[in-house]
C-alpha cells in the first residue's frame, strides 16, 4: 500500500506508547516521483520529486521546526538504498532518512502545526511516491 499521507489516527496510537519527554528516532523510507506532482499548480518550477524533497521540504521542515520547537531535532543519517537483500520484491526505496528529536511532542508541534501544512506538506506529497514513517529507540 502506498502511503504519503500522516493520519492523526495513527500519530495519536503512536503517542499512547512512545515515552514522554525521551528523545527517539524516526526511520524516513522515501521513495521519489521521477517528477514532482504539484498539479496544475503554476507558481512551482518543475522538478524532480527528489530535488522537490530536498529543496523544498527539508528546508521548509528546518524551518518550521526552528520556529515551533526548540533545538534538539537533528538529521542524523541519510543514504541512497543500493539493494533490497531481503524484501518483498515489489517494495523499492530510494534513499532512508533518520532524524533524531528531543521527544514525540517535538514531532507533533512541528508536524501538527498549519506552518508545516501550508509550508512543507505540499512539496512532500509532490515529491513522494511512497514513504514509510517508522518512531524507533535506541536499545540499551
Amino acid at each position: 500500500m502506498r502511503t504519503t499521507e500522516v493520519h492523526p489516527e495513527d500519530v495519536q496510537a503512536a503517542d499512547g506508547v512512545i515515552p514522554e519527554d525521551v528523545p527517539f528516532f524516526m526511520l524516513n523510507l522515501l521513495r521519489y516521483r521521477a517528477r514532482a506532482d504539484y498539479g496544475d499548480r503554476a507558481d512551482v518550477a518543475p522538478s524532480s520529486g527528489r530535488e522537490a524533497y530536498h529543496e523544498r521540504y527539508v528546508p521548509a521542515f528546518g524551518k518550521i521546526a526552528a520556529r515551533v520547537t526548540a533545538d534538539g531535532i537533528r538529521v542524523s543519517w541519510v543514504g541512497a538504498v543500493l539493494a533490497r537483500v531481503v524484501g518483498p520484491t515489489d517494495e523499492r526505496w530510494d534513499e532512508i532518512a533518520i532524524v533524531e528529536y528531543p521527544s514525540f511532542a517535538a514531532f507533533r508541534r512541528v508536524t501538527e502545526s498549519p506552518e508545516y501544512e501550508a509550508e512543507a506538506v505540499p512539496h512532500r506529497t509532490a515529491a513522494l511516491e511512497d514513504w514509510r514513517l517508522i518512531a524507533t529507540a535506541k536499545m540499551s
